[in-house]
């Protein structure tokens, strides 16, 4: 049976690297209809916060991934123990008594060359292992890494192909620290058998781990997973993205507070290091799930792009612009809601149902919605310079007869697109002005701005009350 997991560490918020992982496994899991873990490796104690334990359950709430089992590793620490031991019953695995501070002293000083094992300890007799053991005496607990030279350690990766490292050149690493809380690589693999993980989907800086993971999962002779690496996704410096160093580019709530569909998120980060096979760059979830293989994985690093000034990738905010495009009006308005909210606007679904397609060709993101259309939910306009209301290629005056025409003609008009259009166009036309000079005068005074969504529609979803108001405004502001 095909069993995939993903599993986060809850030491920072969701990284923008973990969240594309878990999609990649998801992807492949719902695909061949096998079971999505989720493992949460918390087993680092001292780093550990609900925060971020926090952050990861929000992040992949919002992109609306799902799992079909969960577990901690802090809660299996005795099976993670039950099985480094077992390890050290058939003589893979070994005490080492060094001193912590003498041991990174020994470790600082063959940095040169690597450091690999203490040959004091590793030859220990095991009458003499165990005698130090049972008086109270400190160790790690090491994993016996053979030490034939021609010994080769190999597996193969679905998208690096063959991978080979001797294994005299692997140190002995630990599998218990020296408080008996089992390690990473003990803990990762030990779960990893227990719970019979078929295929273990990663990020490419793991791939060296996987040589040590190999030789844990021989020694308890189980067969390894199927492994897949991902490239790495880096700064535009080609530096890895990094919490500590990039802030908010690198965490998923970044994008959703900016106003990103989850989808749209989702598909960016597809697209960073895969793609499918016809080069498609905007797919729905299901075309993402059909389409995903290990093939079309890149073997070369993607570069996710932000300036200092703007941590969103530009192809991720066309995407999302894209996929706006194509919501059904409902679904727009009911996901821009909660953003106009937010922002102070007096919204209700009954009037962002009439002004969410007055903006789905022109925002691209939700939360454009806040400064876009912050005037259909406001009773009063902010202050705005009432040089704004003069049009092109005329002054104030015109400006002035241009609004009191509007403010007569719109008392009485028919207030749809047709007939405001039909008696504003003959208004401009007994002004002998272009209809540009009529309408921009009237745009700000009712928008409090030059760039708003079209005019017609604007005064329909605004209303002869409100318009015929800020009408006024703007007459008492040119007089």
């Amino acid at each position: 049976m095909l069993r995939v997991r993903f599993a986060p560490s809850p030491t920072g918020y969701l990284h923008i690297g973990s969240a594309r992982t878990f999609i990649f496994n998801w992807l492949y899991a719902r695909r061949n209809r096998g079971t999505m873990i989720l493992r949460i490796d918390d087993t680092d104690v001292d780093r550990n916060t609900q925060a971020s334990l926090d952050s990861i359950f929000d992040g992949l709430k919002w992109l609306n991934l799902d799992w079909d089992e969960q577990y901690a590793q802090s809660e299996r620490g005795d099976l993670h123990r039950q099985m480094a031991w077992a390890i050290f019953e058939r003589g893979l695995a070994y005490r080492d008594f060094t001193p912590a501070a003498t041991e990174k002293e020994a470790e600082k000083e063959h940095a040169g060359g690597g450091w690999l094992f203490n040959p004091g300890m590793r030859e220990l007799s095991a009458e003499e292992s165990q005698r130090r053991a049972d008086s109270g005496e400190p160790f790690v607990l090491r994993f016996r890494v053979p030490r034939e030279t021609s010994l080769a350690v190999e597996f193969q990766d679905s998208v690096y192909g063959e991978q080979s490292k001797l294994a005299a050149d692997i140190e002995d690493f630990a599998l218990l620290r020296g408080n008996g809380v089992p390690t990473y690589h003990m803990a990762s693999c030990a779960d990893d058998v227990d719970l019979r993980i078929s295929h273990i989907i990663r990020g490419q800086d793991h791939l060296t781990n996987t040589f040590k993971h190999v030789l844990i999962f021989d020694a308890l002779r189980a067969e390894p997973p199927q492994f897949a690496h991902l490239p790495l996704l880096l700064a535009p410096d080609g530096s890895k993205l990094s919490k500590r160093k990039h802030g908010p580019v690198v965490s998923v709530t970044t994008y959703r507070d900016a106003g990103f569909l989850p989808h749209a998120y989702i598909n960016f980060l597809c697209l960073l290091g895969w793609s499918p096979k016809d080069n498609r760059e905007q797919l729905t979830r299901e075309e993402l799930m059909l389409a995903f293989s290990f093939d079309g994985i890149h073997r070369h690093n993607a570069v996710v792009n932000f300036t200092e000034e703007d941590p969103i990738d530009p192809k991720a905010m066309w995407l999302n612009a894209e996929l706006i495009r194509t919501l059904p009006v409902e679904e727009l308005a009911r996901q821009m809601l909660p953003f106009a909210c937010a922002a102070g606007l007096r919204a209700d679904p009954a009037k962002m149902l009439r002004v969410a397609p007055l903006l789905q060709e022109r925002i691209k993101t939700l939360r454009d919605v806040a400064t876009m259309a912050d005037f259909f939910f406001v009773d009063e306009l902010p202050p705005y310079d009432s040089d704004e209301l003069v049009p092109q290629k005329g002054d104030r005056a015109l400006a002035l007869k241009v609004l009191l025409a509007a403010r007569e003609i719109l008392a009485d008009a028919t207030f749809s697109h047709a007939g405001l259009e039909a008696v504003l166009r003959g208004v401009a036309e007994q002004l002998k002005i272009k209809a540009g000079q009529m309408f921009q005068p009237i745009r700000v005074a009712v928008c409090g701005r030059k760039n708003a969504p079209p005019l017609f529609e604007t005064l329909e979803v605004l209303g002869r009350e409100t318009c015929l108001k800020r009408i006024d405004q703007a007459i008492q502001m040119l007089r």
